[in-house]
């Protein structure tokens, strides 16, 4: 394993990197990665936008905000002329983390933004006025490759792509790789993948260990050097409605977020 050095402080604050947590296969971690990787940046003093891009709002129960008390969401933003970004976006408990949140309400836009001139670069637009405010803006994806995910590709400079340590989740990569290459043919030609990151990694086990192997063997350097392993202190820190950097921040699950955002930073895929 490489070692990731602490990264400098920064002088001065963006304009932001603007990554996508994109699987559409549910439950490989993109909201867990997206909470503490977005944490583990902001402890190392970047100024970081976290989007909750699902409709279910689990990244902004994730950080204690009911989404259904939310008087705005990003689905107003996205719907409703003249709603500043800056009016939707909420702090959170961790300095330096700010989350723009989402609920039920954002599955209809899916349907309402067919008939939209540019559909696919409504959120891109959103997004722009607050960019210069943060270092980097992390977008929770739904788990499919329906409209909402090809807008949160078109907002994107890369793609992060969470992979459980699973057979059957390994078989849906090359769908995914296949529609962020159209994305980059036909919509955004400077979305690049950032890299493949394991999650719910079982080093005991055998086939966590062949999926591993074959995932690296498939798409070599574009696969981070850090695996997060399978913990149920994240399920914990989600109830908790904290980051694990903050719930359990001397545990390995948040040392290996810690050494993620080094990693991303070393590879020059953050500031």
């Amino acid at each position: 394993m490489p070692t990731f050095p602490v990264p400098a402080p920064l002088e001065h604050h963006g304009p932001a990197r603007v990554i996508s947590m994109c699987n559409q296969k549910g439950g490989v971690g993109k909201t867990t990665t997206t909470i503490n990787l977005g944490a583990a940046l902001a402890e190392y003093g970047r100024r970081v936008l976290l989007v909750d891009f699902d409709p279910q709002g689990a990244l902004s129960a994730g950080l204690g905000v009911n989404p259904h008390e939310l008087d705005k969401t990003v689905y107003q933003l996205l719907m409703e002329r003249g709603t500043d970004v800056r009016e939707v976006i909420r702090e959170t408990a961790v300095a330096g983390l700010d989350l723009l949140p989402a609920n039920i309400d954002l599955s209809a836009a899916e349907v309402q933004l067919v008939g939209e001139v540019a559909r696919e670069s409504v959120l891109a637009r959103a997004l722009r006025p607050a960019l210069n405010d943060y270092d980097v803006v992390l977008i929770d994806c739904q788990p499919s490759l329906g409209l909402l995910t090809v807008n949160a590709l078109t907002a994107s400079h890369g793609v992060l792509i969470p992979l459980e340590c699973e057979f059957f989740a390994l078989r849906g990569v090359a769908l995914l790789v296949e529609t962020i290459e159209k994305v980059q043919e036909r919509l955004n030609p400077g979305l690049e993948i950032d890299g493949i990151l394991a999650t719910m990694f079982d080093g005991r086990t055998l086939h966590s260990r062949e999926v591993v192997t074959r995932v690296v063997d498939a798409f070599g350097d574009d696969v981070f050097h850090t695996v997060i392993g399978r913990t149920v202190k994240f399920p914990d820190a989600t109830v908790a409605a904290e980051p694990i950097t903050s719930y359990a921040g001397n545990h390995p699950g948040a040392e290996a977020y810690r050494q993620l955002a080094r990693e991303l930073v070393a590879r020059g895929d953050a500031a």
